[in-house]
């Protein structure tokens, strides 16, 4: 943290608008930053446990707007949580999360005290493929729930998993949530074409979620793979079902991604239904 910081303006008691030494203007954030700060006074980083920063002045735009309808107590647990997810990673932290995270919350409350509840449909699947984010996100509802005594959805355990997904690997929520629901989509397709009831604790229902998220990382990517036609060759003969399968499922994929598909990611997935088909059924 720079010690020439100097307070501009104080947004709240746990917000503070300050200049740099060129002048440039930022957000700093933390626990009772604010707290009878006037302006020109210094900001120290040993004044707080934990700073965020934020320097991008659209962040910055985003997140003062933010603070005009959300009441201060939600601001100050939202902050907290933030920091708990901070001390559950080693990565820095994206600081999109405190307009992205602060906004989602915000909303879920909302939605809550209407009376509305908005279903995830990719739980299970951001479960699989965000095992630990998935655990941290837990531990915020938790703590959410428990501090302003109100119950928010399992569904937002998921929602909440995505954006501390997207926080520490720097990818926005919304290409995570197309990728999630074209896995999901493509999961309800292999059960109905196949007639399986899938048992999404299983190794190969773990397995093909996390081969079609790498798949997908890949193709949007543009990476390019061997060819395997011999063995497309012998799959098509020996597994026509699930190879006929495959290449259903990867047009899907060039329609939602609109990238080709390698011919190679057919033999990759003919083995994989394969397996389900052989153990699931």
């Amino acid at each position: 943290m720079n010690n020439s910081l100097q307070v501009k303006k104080v947004l709240n008691n746990n917000v503070v608008i300050v200049t740099d030494s060129n002048q440039k203007e930022q957000i700093v954030i933390g626990k009772g930053i604010g707290f009878g700060k006037k302006l020109g006074d210094p900001v120290l980083s040993n004044q707080v446990d934990k700073l965020f920063v934020l320097r991008n002045e659209n962040e910055q735009e985003q997140y003062k707007t933010l603070l005009t309808y959300i009441d201060e107590e939600t601001v100050e647990l939202i902050n907290d949580v933030i920091v708990h997810i901070g001390t559950r990673f080693e990565n820095d932290l994206n600081e999109h999360i405190h307009v992205a995270l602060t906004d989602h919350i915000a909303f879920a409350i909302k939605r809550l005290q209407q009376g509305m509840d908005i279903k995830n449909p990719f739980l299970t699947e951001t479960q699989t493929l965000y095992p630990k984010e998935y655990t941290v996100a837990e531990e915020v509802i938790e703590v959410i729930n428990k501090s302003l005594k109100i119950h928010l959805p399992e569904g937002e355990i998921g929602f909440v998993a995505l954006h501390i997904h997207s926080a520490i690997t720097n990818k926005s929520v919304k290409d995570i949530k197309k990728h999630s629901e074209l896995i999901n989509k493509l999961m309800q397709m292999i059960q109905h074409s196949m007639d399986l009831e899938i048992d999404t604790k299983s190794i190969n229902y773990l397995r093909l979620v996390r081969h079609l998220r790498h798949a997908i990382e890949r193709i949007s990517m543009g990476d390019i793979m061997e060819e395997q036609e011999k063995l497309a060759k012998v799959l098509k003969e020996e597994y026509p079902v699930c190879y006929n399968l495959a290449w259903k499922l990867i047009k899907v994929m060039q329609n939602s991604l609109n990238k080709p598909v390698p011919h190679a990611e057919a033999v990759y997935l003919t083995m994989h239904l394969q397996r389900l088909s052989r153990y699931d059924n």
